[in-house]
């Protein structure tokens, strides 16, 4: 299991819980924007082992009370669904976040009952998807896990993180078309913009996120399609 980084505490990272965050290297996407470039690369340095992380866990029962597993993308970990359920047994929620490439694994934590959250990204339109993810996309996958979250078997939300240069009105209006048309009778239940912050560690120079007007432009969009949407980060 490749750990590859931790934040120790966090109150934004899983709603209503304080957790720590679990970053797992090795991504599928090179997303423009990502803060987590150092690890896109599956053979990256481990920060601690699994059993040092463990033993951290056990230390902190009391002062968290959940786990955000993260990445990277983490639904590439081949033994993932062991380190939920380690972690799961000490008594901790677990939130995981995926950008939904892998819905059998994504499908199978949900139903052994491994996750209690999942926090998936959604880059952008259906027609800019590849541009957002900076690689090839298999539609049908994302497509796949957007349905399957859209179910209710787990509670969960969809985020955009919106960067001025790679997201427009339009694509906001297409997302909630798209969501529409993959759940005509259920909204999506949870919807976060993220506007973009520049870091050393972004893949690409020259980013930037939308002014006030702009993002207020693509919440109006999305709005009809989501029973809750609410910008996260400002």
């Amino acid at each position: 299991m490749n750990i590859a980084g931790i934040q120790k505490m966090t109150l934004l990272d899983y709603p209503g819980r304080v957790a720590c965050t679990v970053f797992l290297g090795g991504c599928n996407f090179r997303c423009p924007y990502c803060h987590n470039s150092e690890l896109l690369a599956g053979g990256i340095e481990a920060v601690m082992t699994e059993e040092a992380l463990l033993k951290w866990l056990q230390k902190r029962k009391g002062l968290l009370d959940a786990v955000c597993v993260s990445g990277g993308e983490p639904t590439l970990q081949p033994r993932l669904e062991e380190l939920l359920q380690k972690i799961k047994a000490m008594g901790y929620h677990v939130k995981l976040d995926t950008n939904g490439t892998r819905p059998e694994v994504l499908r199978s934590a949900v139903e052994k009952k491994l996750v209690d959250y999942v926090a998936m990204d959604i880059k952008s339109s259906p027609a800019r998807y590849e541009e957002a993810a900076g690689s090839a996309v298999d539609l049908r996958a994302i497509e796949e896990s957007v349905k399957f979250l859209l179910q209710g078997a787990v509670d969960y939300e969809f985020r955009t993180t919106v960067v001025a240069q790679l997201h427009t009105e339009e694509d906001f209006d297409a997302i909630g078309q798209w969501l529409l048309r993959l759940s005509p009778e259920r909204k999506a239940r949870r919807f976060f913009l993220q506007p973009f912050v520049d870091r050393d560690t972004v893949i690409f120079a020259g980013l930037s996120a939308p002014d006030g007007e702009g993002l207020a432009h693509y919440v109006d969009a999305l709005a009809p399609y989501v029973e809750d949407i609410t910008v996260r980060g400002q």
